[in-house]
C-alpha cells in the first residue's frame, strides 16, 4: 500500500513579494528551515511547489508527468520568452520545434560561431585601446549582439548595434523588475520582434537570403507539424529566442572576468592551460555565478513522488542556483574550484544553471553549446590577448536582484591588446 505524506508547507497567503526580496536564495533558504527538497507555498496568487536537487530536476524534467504550456506568467512572455515561442510547448509539437532549433548546432556552425567570436573580440579590443576606460558589461552586450546577429543570419548596420543590443538586453534584465524598468522590456520586445519580424518576411518574400543553416533563414523557412509557416511573429520569438540568449552571455562574460580577478592563481594557471581547464573554467563559472534563478512548469496529472501527492494544474518550480550549489552534489559547493570538473560524470540533472533533461527531446537549453563556445573564446581572449587594470569599483553582486550583474558592471583601464 502507497502511503503518502504531508509536503512541508511555507504558511501565509502569497509569497510572491518575498520571492523578489529573496532572489536566487528564495529556495534556498526554505529548503533549509524546512530540512526538506521539496516545499509548498502560494505564489502569484496560487499554490506553488518548489523543488532543488539531483532528484527533483530528474523528476521536473519528466514530461509524462509536467508540462509547459500556459506556465510562464504574462509579465515573463512580454519581456524574456515571447509569446507561443518553444518553452510554452509540449509533446510532438515540441519536439519538432525544439528539432529546428537543435538542427543549427552542428559542428560546422559551432566552428563558424568560434571565428566570429574571436573577431568580435579583436575588433573591440582595438577600439577600447583608444578608450580611457570601458565598462565591461556594456561592451560585451555589443560584441555578443554583433556575434549573434552574424551566426544567426540577421543583417544589422553598425549604427544600430548598440540600440539592438540594449533592446535586447532589456528582454532579460526586466522580467522581474517592477515600474519604468519592467515597462522598458514591453516595449523591448515589441521593438525587437518587429525588427525579426520584417527580415522573417522578407526572406519569405525571396527579397533577403540569409545563408544556409542560420538562425534567420531556418526559422523563417521551418514547417510546423501541419506543413505551414509559422506565424510570422511565431517566427520572429524564435529568432530572438536565438539572438537574446547570445546577448545574455554578456552575464557570463563579466563573471568570468570577475573570476579572475579575484582568484589570480586561477590566471597564472590559466595562462599555460590546455583547452580541457579551459572548459573546466568556464563550466565553473557557469556553476558558481547566478544566472537563470528557476525554471517552471505545471503537473500535467497526479501522481505520488517519494511519498509526496502531485495535484494536476499545480506551479512547480526547480531551483536551478540552489541545485547548483547543492551540498550533497558539491564538494564545498561556495569554494570557486574548475578542478570540481574533472571527474564530472555529465549528468543532466546535477550541473542545470541553464536546465536540465535532454536536449534534443526535452526543455534543456538549445543554446548550451553556443554558450560554452562562446565563454571559452572570450575566457581565452581575456586571459592570452588582452591586458588591462580594474581601478577601485564596487565589484559586488547580488543574490536578490534578477538577473544578478557585478555592480560596478566591471570597469577596465589602460587596455592594451597583446598577440
Amino acid at each position: 500500500m502507497n502511503m503518502t505524506k504531508s509536503i512541508p508547507r511555507e504558511e501565509g497567503l502569497d509569497h510572491s513579494l518575498s520571492l523578489l526580496r529573496e532572489g536566487y536564495m528564495y529556495i534556498p533558504n526554505r529548503k533549509k528551515s524546512f530540512a526538506s527538497n521539496v516545499f509548498e507555498t502560494r505564489l502569484l496568487g496560487q499554490s506553488a511547489i518548489c523543488m532543488s536537487g539531483e532528484k527533483a530536476a530528474e523528476l521536473f524534467y519528466d514530461e509524462e508527468k509536467f508540462m509547459r504550456n500556459g506556465v510562464a506568467p504574462k509579465r515573463l512572455q512580454k519581456t524574456l520568452f515571447g509569446e507561443e515561442g518553444v518553452q510554452t510547448l509540449d509533446d510532438e509539437a515540441h519536439r519538432h520545434r525544439k528539432s529546428m532549433f537543435m538542427s543549427l548546432m552542428t559542428k560546422n556552425s559551432l566552428e563558424a560561431l568560434h571565428e566570429i567570436t574571436k573577431t568580435q573580440w579583436q575588433f573591440a579590443a582595438k577600439k577600447w585601446e583608444q578608450m580611457e576606460q570601458i565598462i565591461l558589461y556594456d561592451e560585451t552586450k555589443e560584441i555578443m549582439c554583433r556575434i549573434a546577429c552574424e551566426w544567426g543570419g540577421v543583417p544589422i548596420k553598425e549604427e544600430e548595434v548598440k540600440e539592438r543590443a540594449e533592446q535586447l538586453a532589456a528582454l532579460f534584465e526586466s522580467p522581474t523588475a517592477l515600474g519604468p524598468q519592467h515597462w522598458k522590456g514591453r516595449h523591448a520586445r515589441k521593438q525587437v520582434e518587429h525588427w525579426i519580424g520584417g527580415l522573417v518576411n522578407q526572406v519569405r518574400e525571396g527579397n533577403l537570403t540569409p545563408p544556409e543553416g542560420t538562425a534567420l533563414r531556418e526559422i523563417s523557412l521551418h514547417k510546423d507539424l501541419e506543413g505551414k509557416w509559422l506565424e510570422e511573429e511565431i517566427a520572429a520569438v524564435e529568432v530572438v529566442n536565438i539572438i537574446r540568449p547570445i546577448v545574455a552571455i554578456a552575464i557570463y562574460i563579466n563573471f568570468t572576468a570577475l573570476a579572475i580577478h579575484h582568484y589570480p592563481e586561477q590566471k597564472e594557471k590559466l595562462e599555460t592551460a590546455d583547452a580541457k581547464y579551459f572548459q573546466m573554467f568556464v563550466q565553473e563559472v557557469r556553476r558558481f555565478y547566478p544566472f537563470f534563478p528557476m525554471a517552471a512548469a505545471k503537473v500535467r496529472k497526479d501522481f505520488t513522488w517519494e511519498g509526496y501527492s502531485f495535484k494536476k494544474g499545480t506551479l512547480t518550480l526547480l531551483d536551478l542556483y540552489g541545485t547548483n550549489h547543492d551540498a550533497e552534489l558539491w564538494d564545498n559547493p561556495d569554494l570557486f574550484n574548475p578542478y570540481r570538473f574533472s571527474g564530472w560524470n555529465n549528468s543532466p540533472f546535477d550541473f542545470i544553471p541553464q536546465g536540465g533533461g535532454d536536449y534534443m527531446m526535452g526543455h534543456r537549453c538549445a543554446g548550451e553549446f553556443v554558450t560554452i563556445e562562446i565563454m571559452e573564446v572570450s575566457l581565452k581572449f581575456l586571459v592570452n590577448h588582452l591586458i588591462y587594470q580594474l581601478p577601485e569599483q564596487d565589484l559586488s553582486y547580488s543574490l536578490v536582484s534578477m538577473p544578478s550583474i557585478p555592480k560596478s558592471g566591471i570597469i577596465l583601464t589602460d587596455i592594451k591588446k597583446i598577440m
